[in-house]
């Protein structure tokens, strides 16, 4: 049976950060049976009229006027909820949503991690783009495999101390200085650190299964601290100010090495690209030996198995 939601207009009036309103909202016809609803871009200001929904398992409002997170109580068996893109201030009202396994509230102006006691089947948080300044009031999401906070004004890693299921951190574009407080990730695969004021690396001793580390756009001098990552597959250095490749040797297992602006200039420091067996792309332009005309040559000669040489396959000249 299909029911029409109406979203009603307000007459609040908006600041200069606000959204334009482009238009009335439009009526929308909702099958109450429906399972997947997605109201991406139709200019709703309020959450509101979903008390008949009662086998909804996913919920898009993504791109609209939302400020406030409400009347979503009924909706318990909802699994994922998309508030991606609206003018959401904080996160409450979502204590009823124990089923919830993905939830993001991405590019929004929240300002605190908090509320989110009850969802302890909670898999996957985006929170990018937002105002938060500190990592908090997650360590009880042990189920919890992917946090995502990138581009907020984060300036410590901390409080991640319960979180032994995240495969998957992101912490780009933030204000960190240091890595450190992970030792309790244990079963972390990925980090993203990119864009940050990190100057060294450390604090990775125990991500023993760490597979992808992006560094990128940072301010480190020396390659150290991965001494026990030898699962390490993709490494990426981009944009930092490197003068020599050292302390890799171990890493067997790498297939993506991505070194483009730094400071290398030395043709001795790229021989040890010769140990990665897996190694397939491999990315080097703007650095001093990228200027040597023979530069694409001698990356195959090093690696004769390369497939690809900066943003070209290796077989083109």
């Amino acid at each position: 049976m299909a029911s029409e939601i109406h979203f009603a207009e307000t007459d609040e009036s908006t600041d200069d950060e606000e959204k334009m309103d482009d238009g009335e909202e439009v009526p929308l016809v909702i099958d109450n049976d429906e399972v997947d609803i997605d109201l991406t871009h139709c200019r709703i200001r309020k959450i509101e009229h979903f008390e008949s929904l009662h086998v909804v398992e996913t919920l898009c409002l993504r791109n609209n006027l939302i400020k406030t997170i409400e009347n979503l109580h009924m909706l318990t068996t909802l699994r994922e909820l998309e508030l991606y893109d609206n003018q959401i201030t904080k996160i409450e009202n979502l204590d009823a949503l124990v089923n919830l396994e993905i939830l993001d509230i991405s590019f929004n102006r929240i300002t605190k991690i908090e509320n989110l006691d009850n969802l302890l089947n909670l898999r996957k948080l985006f929170l990018i783009n937002n105002k938060i300044t500190k990592i908090e009031n997650l360590g009880h999401l042990e189920n919890l495999e992917m946090l995502e906070l990138g581009a907020n004004r984060i300036r410590v890693i901390e409080n991640l101390e319960g979180l032994k299921s995240v495969t998957n951190l992101f912490l780009g574009k933030n204000k960190i200085s240091k890595i450190q407080n992970l030792e309790s990730l244990e079963n972390l695969e990925l980090l993203s650190l990119q864009s940050n004021r990190i100057t060294k690396i450390e604090g990775l001793e125990k991500c023993t299964k760490l597979e992808h580390l992006y560094l990128s756009h940072n301010g480190v001098t020396d390659i150290g601290g991965l001494q026990n990552n030898v699962k390490l597959q993709t490494l990426d250095m981009t944009g930092n100010k490197i003068k020599s490749i050292t302390n890799v040797d171990h890493l067997e297992d790498l297939e993506e090495f991505w070194f483009n602006d730094n400071k290398i200039d030395s043709w001795e420091s790229l021989e040890v690209l010769k140990k990665f067996k897996k190694l397939e792309t491999v990315y080097l332009e703007k650095n001093p030996v990228a200027a040597d005309p023979m530069y694409r040559n001698k990356i195959k000669l090093l690696v004769p198995w390369i497939k690809q040489i900066d943003a070209t396959m290796a077989q083109m000249s």
